[in-house]
């Protein structure tokens, strides 16, 4: 059965989708097209260049997520003066190295650019903060004077994985000057909005996974200092866009896989944490298929 899926941001928290991953394919549940944002543009890039489930969990087992964490040089040994690269540089961590083993990845399924999948096959979310507006990849990019289909998909992934402090933002050079781009999250964490349209004209069901509960099931936020209104403010930000959209309609085809409890940019995460997940996205899952209209079963 043929679906096209959407994604959501979640950071190291996307362990999970592996898990859900497994068990759609068990029932015979594969992806026509895909799109995602931040940890959820990861998966949805690997599946349109062809890897399985076992394969994905296969790379993540193998990966030390660590190796991401590639400090600027310039007093990167300085705590203090690592603040002060903050300050100018943007972000704690360069983000090269991530860009660099997502084309490796890529490679090795020989996709490149967007020109090396079927059209349509492949939307990502990234942020132009510097025109204040939501950049769908690879469509918007003729806005920037870029070729589409020309485009590495891993510098798309970079742009979606951009965490604003965490990674430096990547710079499209514009006529006039240059955009700051970061993480899709910021604007759109989970794009169901994407293929809906499309979908309704196909007749192609359309799955969702998101890396939070159900809205109802939510806890409220808890406001007591600075640092929690930054975090309310930050997670108001993020999904208010997208959880305006999600109707009742649309919620009977999301996969709410609940990971409120795990850290998204936790990047030593022991082997059991990464079980836990993979187990969490693998039960609610099947949960969901038990009840699923357009379940194969």
């Amino acid at each position: 059965m043929l679906v096209d899926g959407v994604f959501s941001g979640g950071g190291i928290k996307g362990f999970a989708f592996v898990g859900a991953l497994q068990v759609l394919e068990d029932r015979g549940i594969y992806f026509e097209r895909v799109a995602g944002t931040s940890a959820g543009a990861i998966l949805a890039c690997f599946i349109a260049a062809g890897y399985s489930a076992d394969e994905i969990e296969k790379l993540l087992d193998e990966l030390d997520v660590a190796t991401f964490l590639d400090s600027p040089m310039a007093f990167s040994s300085i705590p203090f003066m690592r603040w002060i690269n903050l300050y100018f540089r943007m972000g704690l961590y360069q983000g090269k190295e991530l860009e660099k083993w997502f084309y490796e990845k890529l490679a090795d399924k020989d996709v490149y650019t967007f020109d090396d999948l079927p059209e349509g096959a492949l939307k990502l979310i990234a942020s132009d903060l510097t025109n204040g507006k939501m950049i769908v990849l690879p469509d918007d990019l003729e806005e920037y004077g870029v070729n589409p289909g020309s485009f590495l998909i891993s510098r798309a992934l970079r742009m979606s994985c951009g965490v604003p402090f965490f990674f430096q933002p990547v710079k499209m050079r514009v006529s006039g000057g240059e955009s700051i781009v970061v993480d899709g999250g910021v604007l759109s964490n989970f794009p169901i909005w994407l293929f809906d349209d499309e979908n309704k004209r196909k007749g192609r069901p359309m799955l969702g996974l998101k890396l939070s509960s159900a809205k109802e099931h939510m806890e409220p936020h808890k406001i007591k200092n600075g640092l929690n209104l930054f975090e309310a403010l930050f997670s108001t930000m993020k999904d208010a866009h997208d959880e305006r959209y999600i109707s009742r309609v649309h919620e009977k085809s999301i996969i709410f896989i609940p990971v409120e409890k795990y850290s998204a940019t936790k990047f030593d995460l022991n082997e059991e944490t990464k079980l836990q997940l993979m187990e969490i996205g693998r039960n609610r899952t099947l949960q969901f298929l038990e009840s699923w209209k357009d379940s194969p079963s």
